[in-house]
C-alpha cells in the first residue's frame, strides 16, 4: 500500500501492540460510552492504524477496538462478534480493494455499521461506497478525534435506524399477509337471499395469536339449498393455515359445481394428502346441507365434534354418526349422511374443539358436557349474542389457567322465520 496522507516521518515507532493476525488494541468499560458497540479497524498500514487508535483515544469514545489487516481476518472476527459493530474500512487491502471491499463486508456482516476510509482524491469513491451500503465515509487527511467520534456515533445510529425500518417493513408485510389469510379463512357467506341467517366467530388461541387451521364457509346454491362446512387442520402455524384455506376453497368449488356431499369429503381428503407438508397432519370436518324445504338438515362428519341443536330456548347436544378424520388412513374413510329433523325455529351451532378443550382447573377441562351446560344458560339469546356469550364464558373460565390454547371457530346456522 502507498503511503497515506496520515503517515508522517516523525512517527518512526511502530505500534507495539500489532500482532501477526489481529489484536484488541484497547478495551474499556463500554458503559461509559453512550452506544454499546465494538469498533473494528480493517487497515493493513500500521501507521494509519496507530493514528486511528490515537484519535479514538482523544475522542469521547471509549469502546474496544480490534484491528485486522485483511478482509479475511475481518470476516472471521465479525462471524464471532455478538455485539453491535462499527467497522472502519480501508479500501486498499491485500486481499480486496475498492468497492468490492464494501460489498464483501456488507454481505458478510449486514448488521454492522460501516465507515469507509478514503484518500484525499477518493471522495467520489466514498460516495459510491455509501451507495453500496456503507453508512458514511471519512477522508484520511481530514480526520480529527471529534470528527471520528461523531462519525462512529452517527453510523451506528443510522444502521440501527435502517434495521428498525426494515423490521417495520417486514412487520407490515406480515400483517398484510395475515390479513389476506384471514379473509381467506373467514369468508363472507355466499347467500342468494336473506332467508337464512349465519353468525360466525373466530378467535386465535393464545399459543400463537394468529390464524391457524380452523376454517368454515357457507354457500347457497341456485336450488335454494344452503351448504355449510367447518373444519380443523391439526397443528398450528402458517402451513396449517394455508392448508385450511386450500380445503375451504376446494369445498366451496365442489359445492358450486354440484359435487355431492360425500364425494366432497373424499375430495377434501385427497387434497389434504396431496398438500400437507407432514404425513401426520390430519383434519376434522363437518359438512351440512339445508334443503330448501327447511324441515331437515343433512349432516356428514369426519372426526369432528358434535353440534348444538337449538329449539326455542332449549339447547341439546347432537352427535350424528361420524366417520374417520381426513388423512389418518387415506382412502379408508367411510362417511355417512345423518338426517336431522328441523322443527320451525330450529338452529344449529357448529364449533371446533378449541371451544371446549380449555382448562377450567389444574387437571380439568370444560369438555362437551360443560359446554352444553354453559350453552343452556344462553338459550334465550339471538344467534350473534349466543355465539359471543359462549366464546366469552369459555375464554373467561380458561383464563386463570392460561386461557384458550387452541383456535376457536363457531358457526351458528338457521332459517329465518317466514314473514
Amino acid at each position: 500500500m502507498t503511503e497515506s496522507p496520515l503517515d508522517t516521518s516523525a512517527r518512526v515507532k511502530q505500534p507495539s501492540v500489532i500482532p501477526e493476525q489481529q489484536k484488541v488494541l484497547t478495551s474499556a468499560d463500554a458503559s461509559v460510552w453512550d452506544v454499546d458497540a465494538a469498533l473494528l479497524l480493517v487497515e493493513d498500514d500500521s501507521g494509519d492504524a496507530l493514528l486511528v487508535e490515537e484519535m479514538l483515544t482523544d475522542s469521547e469514545l471509549d469502546a474496544p477496538l480490534t484491528w485486522c489487516k485483511t478482509m479475511a481476518e475481518a470476516r472471521r472476527f465479525l462471524r464471532g462478534c455478538r455485539t453491535p459493530v462499527c467497522v472502519l474500512l480501508d479500501l486498499h487491502l491485500p486481499d480486496v480493494s475498492g468497492l468490492d471491499a464494501v460489498r464483501q463486508l456488507v454481505e458478510s456482516a449486514p448488521d454492522a455499521a460501516v465507515i469507509v476510509l478514503t484518500g484525499l482524491d477518493e471522495s467520489e469513491t466514498g460516495l459510491s461506497a455509501v451507495a453500496q451500503g456503507a453508512q458514511d465515509y471519512l477522508v484520511k487527511g481530514r480526520i480529527d478525534p471529534e470528527v471520528l467520534g461523531r462519525a462512529v456515533r452517527y453510523a451506528l445510529q443510522r444502521k440501527h435506524a435502517e434495521r428498525s425500518a426494515a423490521a417495520m417493513r417486514t412487520s407490515r408485510l406480515i400483517a398484510q399477509e395475515n390479513a389476506r389469510l384471514e379473509r381467506a379463512l373467514l369468508p363472507i357467506p355466499l347467500l342468494l337471499d336473506d332467508g337464512f341467517e349465519v353468525a360466525a366467530r373466530y378467535e386465535a388461541g393464545r399459543a400463537h395469536g394468529l390464524l391457524s387451521g380452523d376454517f368454515y364457509d357457507v354457500v347457497q346454491t341456485a336450488d335454494g339449498a344452503v351448504h355449510a362446512v367447518i373444519g380443523d387442520v391439526s397443528g398450528h402455524g402458517a402451513a396449517e393455515a394455508a392448508l385450511g384455506v386450500c380445503l375451504r376453497v376446494a369445498w366451496r368449488t365442489a359445492v358450486l359445481t354440484g359435487v355431492s356431499q360425500l364425494e366432497t369429503i373424499g375430495l377434501l381428503e385427497e387434497i389434504l394428502v396431496a398438500e400437507r407438508s407432514d404425513p401426520h397432519v390430519f383434519a376434522t370436518v363437518t359438512t351440512l346441507v339445508f334443503p330448501p324445504g327447511r324441515d331437515r338438515v343433512l349432516v356428514a362428519r369426519a372426526g369432528h365434534p358434535g353440534l348444538l341443536l337449538r329449539r326455542g330456548t332449549e339447547v341439546d347436544w347432537s352427535e350424528p354418526e361420524a366417520g374417520m378424520a381426513l388423512g389418518l388412513l387415506p382412502g379408508a374413510g367411510r362417511w355417512t349422511i345423518t338426517e336431522l329433523e328441523l322443527l320451525p325455529g330450529s338452529e344449529l351451532v357448529l364449533f371446533t374443539d378449541g371451544l371446549f378443550e380449555g382448562r377450567t382447573g389444574p387437571s380439568s377441562r370444560l369438555g362437551e358436557e360443560g359446554l352444553l351446560a354453559m350453552a343452556g344458560k344462553y338459550g334465550a339469546l339471538g344467534p350473534r349474542a349466543f355465539v359471543d356469550a359462549l366464546v366469552a364464558e369459555a375464554t373467561e373460565s380458561a383464563s386463570p389457567y392460561g386461557g384458550l390454547a387452541d383456535d376457536v371457530a363457531v358457526l351458528h346456522l338457521g332459517w329465518k322465520a317466514a314473514s
